[in-house]
């Protein structure tokens, strides 16, 4: 083992995503083996990558703050070597409450869609989706999700509180997500992949629509999947679901089992809210193992927890928890918030990694920053999971293990239980001694 490093973070010091005093390496003896034994035999699925939400709010923020403290978010997030190393990211097509206002890209009852225009997100959104490639080096693989269609197409005649989209307009709202992409593609940032519609089981006070499991499916198979065949964007990735695990099951069969409708799908998004069900996750896998799976959005709700301890932790063992059951990639939402926990045109606060003092010019890094950091700076796109065995799972801990396409190993492992956790580590004929503290985590590195 050529190369050994030890990254960590902890509750009860000073460290950081700190790099540690390499941990002593032993041969390992005749039929000796180790707490953590990693098998890169034994392989699952790829990463795609991780990231955050450029919404409105979290642009419009950013440019309340001096250009230095935007500069610095974007490179705590997109710097490969200095930063998060994040390479995804998620846009609203049109207003979302993480916006500052309800709005949609035409004017009323335009059938046509002959006044699109996104210049609304010329202002803030697509500065900073440009500014972060340019510090990542090269383009952000984007994932972008409707909260609401326009009011007019909605039963309710209104973005907010759910409703549903009326069957004549299915048509129309499928052209509208092309042009959407069309639009992006020449502000110069291509469009990955799209969702059908963010949390279709909600009724929610902000921009929200809602979809049984069957109307989702018909509306891929009748409209949005060939609507996109038909404008030669058969390759930008289609997503079901984009809602909880706990129903991600029943939801995700339904469209998956329709031969019409999973052709034209990539597979299926969550979010984390209401559930930690991980298995759940990997049900659909199991179930559809051909199909990908992409987490598309978590945040810790009920404002900004400066300080906070817990919601680091809550990133890390969920993060662990879906990965361990087949997720191929990452996105936390807004990747800054200001002060108060927004902008939110319905006052629905939430924390996010980076808070953003807009009033003090002072930029706050959450415990969530640093656990994300974890992951998405030692897992980099093209790795893939490899087998891992705990031989006496404890309480509190949990641990995943991915090999990198240049062949160094990131293993993970997190202590959230109010003890140190001493164990060792096995990788071929190398035992490793570790002790993480109570309420840490750590990513050990091995070359070669």
């Amino acid at each position: 083992m050529t190369v050994y490093k030890t990254y960590l973070t902890s509750k009860d010091s000073n460290a950081r995503l700190q790099e540690q005093h390499s941990a002593p390496v032993a041969q390992r003896r005749a039929g000796e083996t180790a707490d953590l034994e990693l098998d890169p035999a034994v392989r699952y699925q790829q990463i795609l990558g991780f990231g955050g939400a450029f919404t409105e709010a979290s642009a419009y923020t950013l440019s309340r703050m001096s250009e230095a403290k935007r500069v610095e978010v974007l490179h705590s997030y997109f710097d490969p070597t200095d930063g998060l190393g994040y390479t995804i990211g998620r846009v609203h097509i049109h207003s979302c409450d993480f916006a500052l206002g309800n709005y949609t890209y035409v004017e009323e009852h335009d059938k046509a869609l002959r006044t699109f225009d996104i210049s609304r997100d010329h202002q803030w959104v697509l500065p900073l989706v440009k500014d972060a490639a340019t510090v990542k080096g090269s383009p952000i693989t984007m994932l972008a999700s409707p909260w609401s269609p326009p009011a007019w197409m909605k039963t309710n005649g209104e973005m907010n509180h759910g409703g549903h989209l009326k069957p004549e307009f299915a048509a129309v709202w499928a052209q509208y997500y092309t042009k959407f992409i069309r639009a992006y593609e020449e502000a110069g940032v291509p469009i990955w992949g799209i969702t059908v519609q963010n949390e279709p089981d909600a009724v929610q006070t902000w921009d929200s629509c809602i979809y049984s499991a069957e109307q989702e499916r018909d509306f891929i198979k009748d409209h949005l999947g060939p609507t996109m065949h038909v404008e030669g964007l058969q390759d930008v990735k289609i997503l079901c679901w984009d809602h909880n695990r706990d129903i991600i099951v029943e939801r995700a069969s339904v469209v998956l089992s329709d031969p019409e409708a999973a052709k034209y799908v990539w597979g299926t998004g969550f979010h984390w809210y209401v559930s930690e069900e991980f298995e759940h996750v990997g049900k659909v896998h199991e179930l559809f193992p051909d199909k990908h799976l992409l987490f598309t959005e978590g945040c810790q709700e009920g404002g900004v927890k400066l300080g906070e301890w817990f919601t680091g932790e809550r990133y890390g063992r969920n993060m662990i928890g879906d990965l361990n059951n087949w997720t191929e990639g990452y996105l936390d939402w807004n990747i800054v918030l200001d002060e108060t926990g927004g902008p939110n045109h319905v006052n629905n606060l939430c924390d996010a990694p980076i808070i953003a003092d807009t009033v003090t010019d002072t930029l706050h890094y959450n415990s969530s920053y640093y656990y994300i950091g974890h992951f998405s700076k030692f897992i980099r796109p093209g790795a893939v999971r490899i087998g891992m065995k705990l031989a006496q799972p404890a309480s509190g801990v949990h641990a995943t293990a991915f090999q990198n396409t240049d062949s160094c190993i990131a293993v993970v492992v997190m202590n959230e239980s109010e003890q140190p956790f001493a164990f060792t580590l096995g990788h071929g004929d190398h035992i490793a001694s570790h002790t993480l503290p109570a309420h840490a985590i750590a990513t050990y590195v091995m070359q070669g």
